[in-house]
């Protein structure tokens, strides 16, 4: 067996020592020439499974069920969906209630709010829990809220602003006009209930 200096010899022959030298140790590998990206695709699988049969090698961590929040359906079509339970009186028809909302359209898209985002204060609504006044839709969320609750709900147009009369509405000319020129799509409210007055 001839040993080269790779330093000396120029390119080609050096690929031929390197060649030689490889038929002397591996033949059988010389004579099928495996290209060089199914050697390195071996490489890479053996790399990975080892990886594999670590992770499936470490013991199984106790998994814990997520909290999960439950939506009922009401037979006029509103979707509520219990945030938080409240822990003072609980509404009921006919009572004057105080509570702030956050209204979107079913996107997602900010229609209008009691509550300032930027300052955190807030403009509560009170109003009483009857048919002439209020939304129907937001009337059924409140009813049965404990104070201090919160709730998230859908409400869609058939019980929601058909008329321009119903409460809540914003007095600016423009939050009112935003929420009375998406009346006729469902609305999504967040509703907190402050106070059973």
């Amino acid at each position: 067996m001839q040993i080269f200096d790779y330093r000396v010899t120029k390119p080609k022959e050096f690929k031929v020592a390197v060649q030689k030298n490889l038929e002397y140790k591996l033949p059988s590998f010389v004579d099928k020439m495996e290209p060089r990206r199914s050697i390195l695709h071996l490489i890479g699988v053996n790399l990975i499974f080892r990886n594999v049969c670590a992770v499936l090698a470490a013991p199984v961590q106790e998994m814990q069920e997520p909290e999960v929040i439950r939506t009922l359906k009401l037979g006029n079509g509103v979707r509520i969906q219990d945030i938080l339970e409240g822990e003072g009186k609980e509404a009921q028809e006919g009572d004057v209630v105080e509570f702030n909302y956050v209204c979107r359209r079913s996107n997602g898209y900010f229609v209008h709010s009691t509550v300032d985002q930027f300052s955190g204060e807030s403009a509560p609504v009170v109003i009483s829990l009857d048919d002439r006044q209020m939304i129907k839709g937001l009337k059924d969320v409140l009813i049965g809220m404990k104070a201090g609750g919160k709730r998230r709900a859908l409400v869609p147009p058939s019980v929601g602003y058909i008329s321009e009369n119903l409460q809540p509405i914003p007095e600016e000319f423009g939050p009112r006009r935003s929420l009375l020129s998406h009346a006729k799509e469902p609305l999504v409210f967040e509703v907190q209930l402050l106070k059973v007055l």
